[in-house]
């Protein structure tokens, strides 16, 4: 039988306990931010062609990387030179404006790195570094990807890396919908008490720092559950209707001039002009 046939919906029993929805805290915030973006993005197959890779990505990659590579170094040589070392050796030059944009970029990212991890003991090993984490809830199969997990005695902490321009804030760790559900995640897998949120900002040096509850953790499950709902909702009316649905309206805003599907999407290309490959990495105009 087909889609929306008699009996079945999407291949199930009708009348028997629906599978989880499975998700990634990514997934969840697409289909907040854009739902015509999450149709393209987790839907539609082949997926559209998407734009390619821009200089501020490039950058964030090559720095996770070299600190997830840092950890696997042997102790006595877990410096800060090494760890500026592998941002070389990690760079991407994908976006940049051209070669000299690319090297000064590269060179400022190996002294963050450097002034970052003379700050980091490199003998104090995490309990996990790019560790996957899951978490089942009665409607939820979540899964993601945490930077760094950290065993801080009396608890762990999740710690997020970030290498925007934009300082965080403690109020963004706070608000965080990925850091809490990393840090429900994280205690559950380990059976050990995880309220401990930071968002290592590399260019400025800062930590922003949010200690949760178990009810403000709950609370962050309950508005993931909420937001699967939605999706999950919307999915199976593709699976009816396919691009026909009317569940996936293009969300119109500033990030339609950064988004990887403007190219198809009149309603994106309207807003404005496509942001160029290296504008997150612009110096800002001094005033005059």
């Amino acid at each position: 039988m087909g889609a929306g046939s008699g009996g079945f919906e999407q291949g199930e029993l009708a009348g028997m306990p629906r599978r989880l929805f499975r998700a990634s805290p990514s997934k969840l915030l697409a289909w907040v931010d854009c739902p015509r973006r999450y149709r393209m993005q987790y839907l539609e197959r082949p997926t559209p062609q998407t734009r390619p890779q821009r200089a501020h990505t490039s950058l964030g990659v090559a720095v996770h990387n070299a600190l997830r590579d840092w950890w696997d170094l042997p102790g006595e040589r877990r410096t800060p030179a090494a760890g500026a070392e592998l941002v070389r050796t990690s760079w991407i030059e994908s976006g940049f404006r051209d070669p000299d944009h690319s090297r000064t970029w590269r060179e400022r990212s190996q002294e963050h790195v450097t002034t970052y991890l003379a700050d980091v003991d490199p003998h104090s090993q995490p309990l996990g570094i790019e560790r996957t984490v899951s978490l089942k809830t009665g409607t939820l199969a979540l899964s993601g990807r945490i930077d760094r997990l950290d065993d801080r005695g009396d608890g762990l902490a999740v710690v997020d890396y970030k290498t925007s321009r934009t300082v965080p804030t403690d109020d963004d760790a706070r608000t965080s919908l990925p850091l809490a559900l990393y840090a429900a995640a994280a205690w559950k897998m380990f059976r050990r008490r995880c309220v401990r949120v930071e968002l290592h900002h590399l260019p400025s040096g800062t930590v922003a720092v949010h200690e949760h509850t178990p009810e403000s953790l709950q609370r962050k499950l309950a508005e993931a559950e909420s937001i699967a709902a939605d999706a999950r909702r919307a999915e199976d009316d593709y699976a009816q209707f396919g691009v026909d649905s009317g569940r996936f309206p293009a969300q119109v805003g500033p990030l339609c001039q950064w988004c990887d599907f403007r190219r198809h999407c009149p309603a994106g290309q309207a807003f404005g002009p496509e942001k160029s490959d290296w504008a997150a990495l612009e110096d800002p105009v001094p005033a005059t």
